[in-house]
């Protein structure tokens, strides 16, 4: 159960693994890297015959079937006509807990191919083999399916019923962690290579959350397998970021005034009373009072919770926050930290998405039924007993500092800490993606509350400094406005990031904007509910490549990206 409902939000040992050279390629910013040629399509030879001509080590084929166009939409998009290919990897028998695991996957591979392969990370705990789509980014109405690429989605090496149980053992943590990518990769390129009679031109690795952490640990292990990495509000600190929101979690405990409820402890109200007070202090920086707060590093200065949000005299009633919750929440958002001071994960920065239901849903609801799994069974040495782990217990009676020694913790039968199989090794060292031609893209919403938008710009400004103060050449990051985890808030959620980095990767077009559309009633992907009604239900703004941000040209549509520039 845990693991199908975090699927919906969030979302290799076979293969080499890549030793990055350098500090980060090349310290002189104006220096070239390779510029990698166009991909070429071929058409399908056969999809029914592929069961009996595939043939890789350790790979299980269990049916290629034939799909008809339009079966399959992605945003009410139909895809073309495609070959389904099931199959598993590396079945095995555990020694440590007896259970039977595989890599589970499917391939959709279109008739008419367009010579480019898409590794579609999934998100949460993975556990499922989730439609193979590629979507092309948040809330998408388009995907790489659609396009033409041929495309894999996996279950990273454990099944829905194991849930967080396969932290257990060490092998699946290990595949979950970063294994499988390494091994599904060059099974799925021998598989097209079978298919079309040729191996794909061009690959792309993407997803979003734990996708986007599949993506990061990609580009540092795997760089020399993909051309182009779409990034997606990762969660490249995962261990961290959950053990900091199982701090939150007890930190919100403490304030609420029904403990069966965490949300009590910072309300529906109370949350809008700050996305309020933000926008009061930080919306018109931009030159637009629009809803939006664009510029999101001068709003950290200009906003102050203690100044800008009344201090209540007596009963919290939603139009102030007590003196504790002010203390409280100003501490979190700077960071929640063990009992010696030290940051267990990152900051968080004060932005106008905080009153949504999805933001208190990853601030209420996932330490208890999530977070806990997670920690307590996946990434602690040694993991907690499944047969009598209680989530919630385990949130809030956990003592935070043994969680953090725990995560970073090894022993005989786990070698490897969380910290260590869960996350990018130097994430600041990617000169084999740079010097080699490939590059990655990065989106996060400034208003995600599981992981922190400060995270991914602080690695993205330690991958600056690793290259001479200068990755745009080969890597961008654009910040969502508003937007919660992966989608949703009040932002412009939805655009394809997929087609810009193509683009990047075999044209040499370096994206200097992507055009974000929100989500009004009639969008054809859903309706965001999180959209104010004063919005139009179409609005469109420019995302920018960091450190830029979107400006108010002085006139024009306050509605339209034409009347805004990156600046």
């Amino acid at each position: 159960m845990m693991n199908r409902y975090v699927l919906q939000l969030f979302a290799g040992a076979g293969a080499t693994l890549v030793l990055l050279a350098g500090c980060g390629g090349s310290d002189d910013p104006e220096s070239t890297v390779p510029q990698l040629g166009a991909a070429s399509g071929a058409t399908l030879q056969s999809c029914s015959t592929l069961p009996t001509q595939i043939t890789y080590a350790n790979t299980t084929i269990a049916a290629a079937s034939a799909v008809a166009a339009g079966t399959v939409s992605v945003g009410g998009n139909p895809t073309p006509a495609h070959c389904l290919v099931t199959g598993q990897m590396f079945q095995r028998t555990s020694a440590v807990d007896g259970q039977n695991y595989a890599i589970g996957f499917e391939m959709r591979l279109p008739n008419a191919w367009n010579g480019r392969f898409f590794y579609q990370a999934n998100g949460g705990t993975d556990g499922s083999v989730v439609t193979a789509t590629g979507p092309a980014g948040p809330a998408a109405i388009d995907s790489a399916l659609n396009q033409g690429f041929a495309v894999i989605s996996s279950d990273a090496g454990h099944n829905a019923s194991q849930n967080a149980t396969f932290g257990v053992d060490p092998q699946a943590r290990l595949d979950y962690g970063y294994q499988a990518v390494g091994k599904l990769t060059p099974m799925a390129k021998s598989v097209i290579q079978t298919a079309y009679g040729k191996g794909p031109d061009r690959s792309y690795i993407g997803g979003c959350s734990n996708g986007g952490r599949h993506t990061m640990v990609a580009a540092a292990r795997y760089a020399d397998q993909y051309d182009g990495y779409l990034v997606g509000d990762p969660g490249f600190n995962l261990p961290k970021a959950a053990t900091a929101n199982i701090a939150g979690a007890q930190a919100y405990a403490a304030l609420a005034t029904n403990p069966a409820d965490l949300s009590t402890g910072f309300t529906q109200p109370e949350r809008a009373l700050v996305s309020n007070a933000v926008l009061a202090k930080c919306d018109a920086l931009d030159g637009a009072t629009d809803g939006l707060v664009q510029d999101t590093q001068a709003c950290q200065a200009a906003f102050s919770l203690a100044t800008d949000v009344p201090t209540c005299a007596g009963a919290r009633d939603g139009t102030c926050l007590s003196a504790a919750q002010k203390t409280t929440i100003a501490q979190l958002f700077a960071g929640a930290k063990t009992s010696t001071g030290n940051t267990i994960y990152s900051s968080w920065p004060y932005d106008a998405g905080l009153a949504t239901g999805g933001w208190a849903f990853w601030k209420f609801t996932v330490p208890l039924i999530l977070d806990s799994g997670a920690v307590g069974v996946i990434f602690q040495v040694p993991p907690a007993d499944p047969a009598t782990f209680n989530g919630p217990a385990f949130t809030l009676g956990a003592n935070v500092d043994t969680l953090v020694a725990n995560i970073n913790a090894t022993n005989a039968t786990y070698t490897e800490s969380a910290m260590s199989f869960m996350t990018p090794p130097n994430p600041s060292n990617l000169g084999t993606l740079k010097n080699r031609g490939a590059k990655m893209l990065i989106y996060h919403g400034t208003s995600d509350p599981i992981f922190s938008s400060n995270d991914t710009a602080a690695f993205y400004e330690n991958l600056r400094a690793a290259n001479g103060g200068d990755a745009s050449n080969f890597a961008r990051y654009f910040a969502v406005p508003g937007m919660n985890h992966c989608a949703g808030g009040p932002a412009t959620d939805q655009f394809d990031m997929l087609t810009p980095l193509v683009n990047w990767v075999e044209k040499g077009q370096a994206p200097d904007q992507v055009i974000a559309s929100a989500r009004g009633a009639g969008n054809p992907a859903g309706a965001n509910a999180d959209v104010p009604a004063s919005w139009s239900p179409t609005r469109t703004r420019p995302l920018c490549p960091y450190p830029k941000v979107a400006k108010y040209k002085g006139t024009g549509d306050i509605e339209s990206a034409a009347s805004f520039t990156c600046q």
